[in-house]
């Protein structure tokens, strides 16, 4: 709980509701208040819920955050499950009940505001039947064509939302997109002034075409192609999944007899006719009742003070009467209630029955789920290796295959450890070998530095080496030139060829740059024309965004307005309902009916209130009559204790001095004593 006020206590801190709770101030809040701050979420989610509860009827409050806490599908924790203790709660701004709902919301703010902002749009309209007339029906089933509109049109939107795409990036692509299509007609006139020349272009042009249709057709006949053995596929699995639940269904009716057979189908008949009879008629009616329950407390108006006091003394009457019925079944002998016995062993075995069908039904459920499981296991299994589920036989005989396998892994495993062992071995050879060499050549060294030619052996390997990398060297050298010498020959002549290829299209490219000149400066001058223009488009529609915004904006606000005086009339007419209610109690020659009325109540109240201020006088004025002996009393009472304690002074004196001659006295004995 204390995580969950924190998270609500940093959420209002923060934009757009800079609260600046504390904990304790967040949790000291008093009822209106919270109320206050469920509203101004709501109204952060939906703007039309923004306004004061304080100008606002307790019960169009209710009715108005439970309408929009149903739009928002908001289901209460389990201990304010029950729907009359959460309006109950919200309505009297309990904790409990408006503590979860302010996590809830602040949690999903985002999402909430979508669903409120689509709730506009996509709530139905509840039309009733005798008014769904011909052209009520037409205009409705415009109204629903409309609906459908506006789910694909969003749907739509939000995908452009959610891909990531930006007006730059959209022109950056269409400006290159446009430079790829002139070069491509650019490129497309060059190729039909080569091709015009060729003898027969058109026949060969035909020709082109119609191999690329048949390409084309080739591509989606090989589409086709794959799509259908990807549907053999499935089918062959779906076939071979058939298979293996049609064997296993023979399998288990292989040992399966009548009498079993029918004992099971009688067993199930009864049970079933159980479940039909007597257990769901059982929970239909209790779920009737219930909903009946609520929907009686749904449509009670919102309860007062006096009201629940009313219902408070009824419930304690209720429970008197309960107890009394109970004290005197109680007196009476229960052996003359001959059936209590059997009522009781019947309601036993009639719960333990409940209990069975319960446990029953929980058993079928649970067996069906993992029969579930098990095809979908199975058919997972299949897609993954193809394989499929090993049963009976098959099972044994890939246990006995896996079991030579196993014999040949740990065959294969010896042999592996013996190679470990032996080139561990091979190291330890090689490592006695290097330091034998290495000892061999300490001695040699020192038998040349006896000599006089210390590192003789290194340099004659060292010029030995040198030796073969010389003639390696001059070996390569050798083929580099060579090949280097074909290599040029190789590029002057295609350097030629190219040259005498490319003079004609240089001659035909001079023209062309000067016209490419050309056309970039008209480029540039149509571009600037294109931005002048699109800027003034963009300024536009600037423009007719903000004067849409402005019209939904008046839009909202006569809309809140329209709500607003509905809600007036509504509880002026409750009031005038009221009204005439207290006037017809004060009217009717029923007494009690008349007991009932405000203005009888009220001048009840207002006769008992005189008569304690008669009371009171009168007290008023004993006190006043007595006050002035009773001052003179507490003065005497006063004074007695003045004289008591000087008494009390005197008397701790007179005392202190005995016991000091006392000591003096001990004293001088003491001293003629010594």
């Amino acid at each position: 709980m204390s995580d969950q006020l924190k998270f609500i206590v940093e959420k209002l801190n923060k934009e757009p509701f800079k609260k600046n709770y504390s904990l304790i101030t967040f949790d000291s809040l008093e009822p209106m208040q919270l109320l206050q701050v469920l509203n101004d979420i709501l109204a952060e989610i939906d703007p039309k819920h923004s306004v004061d509860i304080r100008e606002e009827m307790p019960d169009q409050t209710a009715k108005r955050m439970l309408n929009i806490l149903g739009i928002l599908k908001y289901k209460p924790p389990g201990n304010t499950g029950d729907m009359s203790v959460f309006r109950q709660g919200l309505v009297i701004g309990s904790k409990p009940v408006i503590h979860p709902l302010l996590y809830w919301l602040l949690q999903r703010t985002s999402e909430l505001k979508k669903r409120a902002y689509l709730s506009r749009f996509l709530v139905r309209l509840e039309i009733p039947e005798e008014f769904l007339q011909e052209d009520v029906i037409e205009t409705y089933n415009q109204y629903e064509e409309l609906m459908e509109n506006f789910k694909v049109i969003h749907k739509e939107c939000e995908q452009l939302k959610s891909s990531g795409f930006s007006t730059a990036e959209i022109r950056r692509d269409i400006s290159a997109m446009e430079e790829e299509k002139d070069q491509l007609i650019k490129r497309v006139e060059r190729l039909k002034k080569r091709v015009e020349t060729v003898q027969n272009h058109q026949r060969m042009l035909e020709i082109a075409r119609q191999l690329r249709v048949e390409k084309e057709r080739e591509e989606s006949l090989a589409q086709q192609k794959q799509e259908q053995k990807n549907q053999l596929f499935h089918a062959e699995q779906r076939l071979q999944r058939a298979q293996n639940q049609l064997k296993n269904i023979r399998h288990t009716a292989a040992d399966a007899k009548p009498e079993g057979l029918l004992k099971r189908l009688e067993e199930e008949m009864k049970f079933n006719s159980y479940m039909v009879s007597e257990k769901l008629p059982k929970e239909l009616d209790s779920k009737r009742q219930t909903l009946h329950f609520l929907q009686k407390v749904v449509s009670e108006p919102a309860m007062n003070h006096d009201d629940l006091t009313e219902v408070e003394d009824k419930i304690q009457e209720v429970n008197m009467q309960i107890n009394q019925l109970i004290e005197n079944r109680m007196r009476n002998d229960p052996m003359d209630d001959k059936l209590s016995l059997f009522r009781q062993q019947a309601a036993i075995i009639a719960r333990k029955k409940e209990t069975k069908a319960d446990e029953l039904q929980e058993a079928k459920e649970e067996i069906a789920n993992l029969e579930r499981e098990i095809s979908q296991k199975s058919s997972q299994a299949q897609d993954i290796d193809g394989s499929e589920i090993l049963r009976g036989d098959e099972f044994k005989h890939y246990v006995s295959k896996l079991r030579f396998k196993t014999t040949q892994y740990k065959k294969k495993r010896q042999e592996l450890s013996e190679l470990t062992v032996e080139y561990g071995i091979l190291q330890r050879t090689e490592e006695i070998l290097k330091q034998q060499h290495d000892n061999t050549q300490q001695q040699l060294q020192i038998i040349e530095q006896k000599k006089g030619i210390l590192g003789y052996s290194d340099t004659q390997e060292e010029l030995e080496r040198v030796s073969a990398l010389k003639s390696e060297v001059d070996e390569m050298k050798g083929k580099t030139l060579d090949d280097m010498s074909e290599m040029v020959k190789k590029l002057n002549s295609k350097i030629a060829d190219k040259k005498s290829a490319l003079a004609p299209v240089i001659k035909e490219l001079r023209p062309l740059r000067q016209r490419c000149q050309e056309l970039t400066q008209e480029h540039d001058e149509n571009k600037t024309q294109y931005d002048g223009c699109a800027a003034g488009l963009e300024s536009n529609r600037s423009k007719l965004e903000q004067d849409v915004r402005a019209l939904r904006e008046e839009c909202s606000q006569a809309e809140s307005q329209y709500h607003y005086i509905n809600l007036m009339k509504t509880s002026v007419e409750t009031q005038i309902q009221r009204a005439a209610d207290e006037m017809k109690a004060y009217v009717s020659p029923d007494s009690q009916e008349r007991r009932k009325a405000i203005r009888e109540q009220y001048s009840r109240h207002i006769l008992e209130q005189e008569n304690l201020g008669k009371t009171l006088k009168e007290k008023q004025k004993l006190v006043k009559e007595s006050h002035a002996p009773n001052m003179k009393q507490v003065k005497m009472w006063k004074d007695i204790e003045k004289l008591m304690d000087c008494k009390k002074l005197c008397f701790q004196k007179q005392q202190n001095q005995t016991s000091i001659g006392q000591v003096i006295q001990g004293g001088g004995e003491d001293l003629l004593i010594l």
